[in-house]
């Protein structure tokens, strides 16, 4: 079993707790597909070169590119449509290896902050109804960015940065621990093998 000598940990939730990024990267390609291949190539690229980047912040780049135009009523069709499509599926998909014996067996002797660009209200939901809502100190999830959320909860609870770590699978991971100076880990997956070549940083594939 994996140990992280440390006081806090802010963990990132699809790709590191759920091996659900592809139920994400499914659900855009479902969405976009009546639109072509072009446009679906380019979207599926983007997501998979943006893994921790909100939806609020994709859907309007995708939808600028299928031509369906970038009106608030349009994105919030589009963002219900995607949130409907992605809910039971992130429930219904698997537990990184070893994550929950390490949340389980570890939040009461560590702080633990979940981080994630999930909407607030469906990440509390999903973690509600895989009960492990109890594990986190804090849940914050979109519209907040990470690298706020992360500045925020250290001046909160009084923690330095030295005695925490960001565990991640994306580039916005890694840039909102760096930009807070705390350590990052990157959970390696198959969708993030060029930030494995990038990053000189301590990488897991799972917390056995």
């Amino acid at each position: 079993m994996v140990t992280f000598d440390c006081e806090a940990i802010f963990w990132d939730f699809d790709g590191v707790i759920k091996d659900s990024v592809k139920v994400k990267s499914d659900a855009f390609g479902q969405l976009f597909l009546p639109f072509g291949k072009e446009v679906l190539k380019k979207v599926r690229d983007h997501h998979k070169a943006n893994g921790g980047m909100s939806r609020f912040e994709k859907l309007p780049i995708y939808l600028e590119w299928s031509g369906e135009g970038l009106e608030q009523k349009i994105i919030d069709k589009y963002e219900k449509k995607f949130s409907q499509m992605v809910k039971q599926r992130v429930i219904d998909s698997g537990w990184v290896e070893g994550v929950l014996n390490y949340l389980e067996n570890n939040y009461q002797r560590q702080k633990f902050f979940l981080i994630t660009a999930t909407p607030q209200q469906e990440i509390e939901k999903i973690l509600s109804m895989l009960n492990i809502k109890h594990f986190f100190k804090k849940v914050i999830g979109s519209p907040t960015e990470k690298g706020e959320a992360i500045k925020q909860l250290l001046y909160r609870y009084k923690i330095t940065p030295n005695q925490t770590i960001m565990i991640g699978d994306a580039i916005t991971d890694y840039n909102a621990a760096t930009e807070n100076r705390v350590s990052f880990i990157l959970r390696r997956t198959a969708f993030n093998k060029n930030l494995q070549e990038q990053l000189n940083c301590q990488m897991i594939k799972n917390f056995l």
